[in-house]
C-alpha cells in the first residue's frame, strides 16, 4: 500500500501545480458537500419557522440561503468533478507514459499479452478512481463531519457528539469493515480480468485452428470458468456493499431517532427552541448523502490498490537493454566477438554456457539447433536486451534485427517502414522499399497485422525497416527469415537480404537447409547447451 501511495505522490508532483490542483479539488468537494448539508439545515429551519407565521421579512434571509446553497451544491459539485477529473486524467496520462517507457526498456517475452493489455489500460485507470472516488470524497467528508458537528453543538452539544459518532461509524468504520470483508474478492477480480482478456485474445487469434481441430468447445468451457470466477468475485463484493449500505441507512435512521430523543426533552425544558429540533432531525439525512457511496469508495480503494500494484510490477521490471544504442557507443569494433559467454533469461536458468563466436563484416554465420535450445536468447543477449550471465561480449554499436514474425501495424506501408526511422522522408522510404524488393504502393493500407500482405511481403516490410534507418547496421541478426514461406518466395527474399546487407556481419538463426548453404559457416549450438536433455 505504501508503494501505491508513493506512486500517487510521484505522479502528483510530476504534474504542473499538481498539489494546488488537488487542494482546489478538495476545497470544491468540501464546498459542495457543505452546501448539501447546509441546504437541508436551512430548509428545515425555514419550514419550521414558517409554521410559526412570522412576518415575511424574517424568512427572506433563509430563502436566500436556500437558493444559494441549492445553486452552490450543483455548481460546486460540477467544478469539483471538472478539476478533480482533470487532475486524475493528467496523472493517468503520466502513469501510462511511465508504463510505456518501462515496457520499451524491457522484454515482452514471457508476458501474457492480454493480461499486459489490461495492465496498461484498465489497471492504469485505477489512478483515476483512486483520486476521484477515494481521496476527494474522504478528505471532504472528514471536514464536513467535523464542521456539521461543531455547528450543531451550538444548538445541542450532546446530540452533536452522538451525530459525530454515528457519522464516523457509518462513514468510516462500516466502509472499512466492508472493504476488509470483500478484500479477497475485490483483489481476485483484478487479475481475473487480465486472465479473461488473455484468454479471449488467445481464442480470437486461434479461432480457425480451434474450429478445425474441434477444440472450440473445450476452450469456451475454460473461458466460461474464468468468467464465472470473475462474476463470483464481483457478486461477493456487491453483496458486501449492499449489506454495508443497509447498515448505513439504519445508522442514518438511528441518528434521526437520536435527534428526537435528545432534542425533544431539550425543547420541553426550554433549553432549545422547537424550530431548531427540525434542524437536528433533518441534517442527518443530508449527511447520509455524503457518506452513502463510501462503501463503494472503500472497495474502489482495494481494487485500485491491486490494479496499481500490477502496474508497479511493470514499472519495476528490470531494464534489459538500453534501447537507444548509438553507433560506436558500446564498441569501436565492427565485428561480433563472444568469449566464454553464458546466456539465459533473468530469473531463469542458464541455457547456453561457454559460447565462443566471432563474426566479422561481410561474414554470415548460421546458428542451428533444436527449438528451445537458446538461439533467440543468445540473440537477445547480443542485442543488449538481456545481460549475459557470464563471459565477455564485444558488439558493434549498431545492431539490426529481423524478427521471425515482425509486427505489421494497421496503417500504410510507408508508416510501417518508418518504424525503422520515424524521420525518414518519402524518398528514403521508397528507396528502402526498392532495396527490400517491395514493389507496392507506399500509401497502401495493409490491414490489421498486415492482413493484405503475403508472408514474403511482410518479411520484406521488416527488411525495409532495417534499410531505412540510414547507416547500415554493422551486425544484423536474422531470426528464421524464411519461416512459413514457400521455396520460391524464400529464395527471392534471401537474394535481396544478402545483396542489401552484403557489408554487414550476418548472424542467422534458422532451420532452413537452403539458408544454411548460403552462409559461410554453420554452428550447432548444442555443443554449448546446458539442458541435460540436449547433448553438449
Amino acid at each position: 500500500m505504501r508503494d501505491v501511495w508513493a506512486l500517487v505522490v510521484r505522479l502528483l508532483n510530476g504534474e504542473p501545480r499538481g498539489r494546488l490542483r488537488l487542494t482546489v479539488s478538495v476545497l470544491l468537494a468540501i464546498f459542495a458537500s457543505g452546501c448539501s448539508v447546509a441546504l437541508m439545515g436551512v430548509s428545515a429551519w425555514l419550514l419550521s419557522r414558517a409554521a410559526e407565521h412570522p412576518p415575511v421579512l424574517y424568512l427572506l434571509a433563509a430563502s436566500v440561503g436556500v437558493r444559494f446553497f441549492g445553486i452552490g451544491r450543483g455548481v460546486g459539485r460540477y467544478l469539483e468533478r471538472l478539476t478533480g477529473h482533470d487532475l486524475a486524467l493528467r496523472m493517468q496520462s503520466g502513469l501510462r507514459e511511465l508504463t510505456y517507457t518501462s515496457l520499451s526498456r524491457t522484454t515482452l517475452l514471457g508476458r501474457r499479452y492480454g493480461d499486459l493489455l489490461v495492465r496498461i489500460t484498465a489497471d492504469v485507470e485505477g489512478i483515476v478512481d483512486l483520486v476521484v472516488r477515494v481521496v476527494l470524497p474522504f478528505c471532504s467528508a472528514a471536514v464536513v463531519f467535523l464542521g456539521t458537528s461543531a455547528i450543531l453543538a451550538i444548538f445541542n452539544p450532546p446530540f452533536a457528539l452522538v451525530l459525530l459518532a454515528i457519522s464516523v461509524f457509518a462513514g468510516i468504520i462500516v466502509p472499512w469493515l466492508a472493504a476488509r470483508w470483500s478484500r479477497q474478492a475485490d483483489e481476485r477480480a483484478i487479475p481475473a480480468r487480465g486472465e479473461l482478456a488473455d484468454k479471449v485474445r488467445e481464442m480470437a487469434l486461434g479461432a480457425p485452428d480451434l474450429v478445425a481441430y474441434g477444440l472450440a468447445d473445450r476452450e469456451l468451457t475454460a473461458l466460461a470458468a474464468i468468467d464465472s470466477q470473475l462474476r463470483t468475485s464481483e457478486r461477493d463484493g456487491a453483496w458486501t456493499r449492499g449489506v454495508a449500505e443497509a447498515v448505513q441507512m439504519l445508522a442514518t435512521g438511528l441518528a434521526v431517532l437520536a435527534a428526537l430523543a435528545i432534542g425533544a426533552p431539550a425543547v420541553e425544558s426550554g433549553a432549545m427552541l422547537g424550530r431548531d429540533l427540525a434542524i437536528l432531525a433533518l441534517v442527518p439525512l443530508a449527511l447520509h448523502e455524503v457518506y452513502a457511496d463510501f462503501t463503494k469508495s472503500a472497495q474502489t480503494l482495494t481494487r485500485s490498490r491491486a490494479a496499481l500494484a500490477r502496474v508497479l510490477d511493470v514499472l519495476r521490471a528490470e531494464p534489459v537493454g538500453s534501447g537507444d544504442r548509438v553507433p560506436g557507443e558500446e564498441s569501436a569494433t565492427s565485428e561480433l566477438v563472444l568469449h566464454e559467454v553464458s546466456v539465459g533469461w533473468p530469473d531463469g536458468s542458464v541455457l547456453l554456457a561457454g559460447v565462443d563466436l566471432t563474426v566479422g563484416p561481410g561474414q554470415s554465420v548460421a546458428l542451428v539447433g533444436p527449438s528451445g535450445l537458446g538461439k533467440t536468447t543468445l540473440a537477445a543477449t547480443i542485442m543488449g536486451l538481456i545481460p549475459a550471465r557470464a563471459g565477455q561480449l564485444s558488439v558493434p554499436g549498431r545492431v539490426g534485427y529481423l524478427a521471425q514474425n515482425a509486427h505489421i501495424f494497421a496503417t500504410t506501408l510507408a508508416e510501417n517502414v518508418r518504424i525503422g526511422n520515424k524521420d525518414a522522408t518519402d524518398d528514403q522510404v521508397l528507396e528502402a522499399m526498392h532495396q527490400a524488393g517491395l514493389q507496392l504502393d507506399p500509401q497502401r493500407e495493409v490491414g490489421e497485422q498486415g492482413a493484405t500482405l503475403s508472408g514474403g511481403e511482410a518479411q520484406r516490410v521488416a527488411l525495409a525497416r532495417l534499410l531505412v534507418a540510414g547507416e547500415r547496421p554493422s551486425l544484423v541478426i536474422l531470426d528464421e527469415p524464411t519461416e512459413h514461406l514457400d521455396r520460391e518466395t524464400a529464395d527471392a527474399l534471401l537474394d535481396d537480404l544478402f545483396s542489401s546487407l552484403s557489408d554487414s556481419a550476418l548472424l542467422v538463426i534458422t532451420h532452413d537447409q537452403d539458408l544454411m548453404a548460403r552462409c559461410a559457416r554453420v554452428i550447432d549450438l548444442t555443443r554449448w547447451a546446458v539442458s541435460p536433455a540436449l547433448p553438449r
